[in-house]
């Protein structure tokens, strides 16, 4: 296991230290709810700076492997929470999660396509115009747990073709370095049955149950600047709903 920050590695230092953390969760046998050490703590243990502790607790707590309660400290999440399906914002790697095992992103295939009548209405861009599209999958302790299809209007995914998308965030990736902010989201989340693409990815068997979210994200001036859709499989997926009285 890997317990220290690799000084000679190309991995950033953030992408280094999620590894650790999550190992360390695995190792321990921690479960949701536990405790884990603060900024500080990491900060003083692994000898990186507060920045390189807060990226990676911000991607650990957008996929869901950890959660942070103001004014409490840091803790392992649920391993099956529903926030992946509609509480982050985006829906690129944000919204794939799953427990507190191994867990790894690789890219299927990135490039440019043309856009269809739906993605042309969805991104507010003339069907046929070139758009970017990412595949990626994204495995929980080495089994795929969810698909992934990203489209984005040319000049705002362009940059993602040269990028290492492995492990990382299009939406981190896009707002650190390229100054794109996102504002709000319309998704839908509905059952489907895997197609033979998605069931490939999966390795699942065609016609299987699939949770699929669909999102189009907006940024402030309300230009549709990211298509998303995930399929996650069904026996690895729960949506939560609270509901309360409404007052009268």
């Amino acid at each position: 296991m890997v317990t220290s920050i690799d000084r000679r590695s190309s991995l950033p230092f953030y992408s280094q230290l999620k590894d650790i953390i999550v190992a360390d969760i695995v190792a321990r046998g921690l479960e949701a709810g536990d405790r884990l050490p603060g900024d500080h703590e990491l900060c003083e243990r692994y000898e990186v700076s507060r920045t390189v502790v807060r990226q990676a607790l911000l991607e650990l707590e957008h996929e869901g492997v950890i959660r942070r309660e103001k004014g409490r400290g840091t803790f392992v999440d649920d391993p099956r929470t529903s926030r992946g399906f509609g509480g982050a914002l985006v829906g690129s790697f944000e919204d794939i999660q799953g427990g507190a095992g191994a867990q790894h992103s690789r890219v299927m295939r990135r490039g440019f396509v043309p856009a269809g009548a739906r993605v042309a209405g969805d991104l507010g861009v003339e069907e046929g115009v070139e758009v970017v599209e990412i595949e990626r999958i994204r495995e929980i302790g080495g089994v795929p747990w969810a698909f992934t299809r990203t489209q984005l209007p040319r000049d705002i995914g362009e940059p993602l073709l040269r990028a290492q998308l492995e492990d990382v965030s299009l939406f981190g990736i896009l707002e650190r370095e390229y100054g794109v902010r996102f504002e709000r989201a319309r998704r839908t989340i509905v059952a489907e049955q895997a197609s033979d693409h998605v069931a490939e990815a999966l390795r699942m068997t065609p016609g299987a149950p699939v949770l699929v979210m669909r999102s189009v994200s907006f940024d402030s001036s309300g230009r549709a600047i990211e298509r998303f859709a995930g399929f996650h499989r069904g026996d690895r997926s729960r949506l939560d709903v609270e509901v309360r009285h409404a007052a009268p």
